[in-house]
């Protein structure tokens, strides 16, 4: 129990606590006033020397300021300075560079004068070098489109003959239509390298054999004979042998068939006084040439010394296009006489030309001086016609004699 202003208070009567609270509040009212007083004084004393701190620092911006404005005019003093020698550094580098400029241009020009110069002599020595080159070129690209053209009819013609067959085996398996495959395959040869008058196929000899071809060269060495021999059977045995002992019969075999090609040959178609002292055997199949010349060479010496020579379709076109240089320069010698005939005739057409050109001379010669007489005779009709006209009738000494001709050409 509490007795407050003589009234007595249980100490669980609500207004106890609420006036003990009130009262608390205050006191704590009161101490936080106490507290703000006092932070309030520090504060002011704290401020005193950042106010004076700051009133230096507003002192220190405007000599800062002052310093800046005398700065900048500094600075655009010497901006100008520097902006006019840096022209005045310009306009010199700029009339040197002209002058440079200008030595320069001198100095191409002469240059590209003495070039031009240079190259003009240069393009004229080209000229005439490119123009005789020319000249050898397109003839040798002549002889050999020529050439060309007459290898490519002969190998097209190969190619529709090939494409007629209907199997090669076929063909050669029979004796005598590999005889004629043979002899079809080299009159394809022969007439495309040779003249039509320079060979002649199936041609009797006088000692009534007759030749696959013949060759119709000069003497010498004289006609030649071309027989085709294909020894196919013992080509193909020596390619089908599998043991060593088959291989060397298959060659004996096809040694022996080549010897008496060899010997049929040269008994048959080299005669004395007739033909020339040799001939060739002509072999169809590159392949039994190559065979030939690798592994038979006995063979091949044994035909060097009886004058007969194996060809194939390639070496016999290179020995054709010999021979056909042969026949050429044998026509030519037999065209010999005619050539001169023709210069004879040429040289007196030639004299007869400058007799006529002469004649010509003196007509244009004589109607020259006719002209001036007569311009002579006008001039003086003209001047009486003036006389004339003013009534002058002094007598005038006529100058009869005409003027002298002017030279032919004035």
């Amino acid at each position: 129990m509490i007795q407050l202003a003589g009234q007595p208070l249980p100490l669980d009567d609500p207004r106890l606590w609420a006036l003990a609270g009130a009262a608390a509040l205050v006191l704590l009212l009161l101490a936080l006033l106490v507290t703000s007083i006092r932070a309030s004084g520090r504060a002011a004393r704290a401020a005193e020397p950042v106010a004076a701190q700051m009133a230096w620092l507003g002192q220190s911006l405007q000599q800062m300021a002052q310093g800046q404005d005398q700065l900048r005019g500094g600075l655009q003093q010497v901006s100008d300075t520097q902006a006019n020698a840096q022209l005045r550094v310009i306009q010199t580098v700029e009339a040197r560079l002209a002058t440079v400029q200008q030595q320069m241009a001198d100095r191409l020009a002469e240059n590209a004068l003495k070039s031009q110069v240079a190259l003009a002599e240069m393009q004229e020595r080209m000229t005439d070098t490119l123009h005789g080159q020319s000249k050898a070129t397109t003839t040798s690209l002549t002889q050999l489109q020529e050439r060309l053209r007459a290898i490519d009819k002969a190998q097209d013609n190969i190619t529709r003959l090939s494409g007629d067959v209907l199997s090669l085996q076929d063909i050669l398996s029979n004796k005598q239509t590999r005889g004629a495959f043979g002899e079809i395959q080299l009159h394809e040869i022969v007439s495309r390298a040779l003249p039509r008058d320079g060979y002649q196929m199936q041609a009797t000899l006088p000692n009534g054999r007759r030749a696959d071809c013949l060759i119709r060269l000069p003497q010498p060495p004289g006609p030649i004979v071309i027989d085709s021999k294909f020894p196919l059977e013992a080509y193909e045995a020596l390619r089908a042998a599998e043991t060593d002992a088959d291989r060397h019969r298959a060659g004996q075999a096809l040694r022996q068939a080549l010897r008496v090609h060899i010997r049929a040959i040269a008994e048959r178609y080299i005669i004395e006084g007739e033909t020339a002292d040799g001939a060739l055997m002509f072999l169809p199949s590159e392949a039994v040439y190559a065979e030939l010349h690798a592994n038979f060479a006995d063979v091949v010496r044994e035909g060097f010394e009886a004058r007969v020579w194996i060809v194939s379709p390639t070496t016999c076109m290179a020995t054709l296009n010999t021979m056909r240089a042969i026949l050429k320069d044998a026509r030519m010698r037999e065209q010999a006489g005619a050539i001169r005939t023709e210069l004879s005739l040429l040289h007196r057409d030639v004299e007869r030309l400058g007799e006529r050109v002469s004649n010509l001379d003196r007509h244009f010669t004589q109607a020259a001086r006719d002209v001036a007489e007569i311009r002579v005779s006008a001039e003086k009709a003209g001047r009486r016609a003036q006389r004339l006209d003013r009534f002058e009738f002094d007598a005038e000494g006529d100058e009869d004699t005409p003027r002298p001709a002017p030279a032919p050409g004035a």
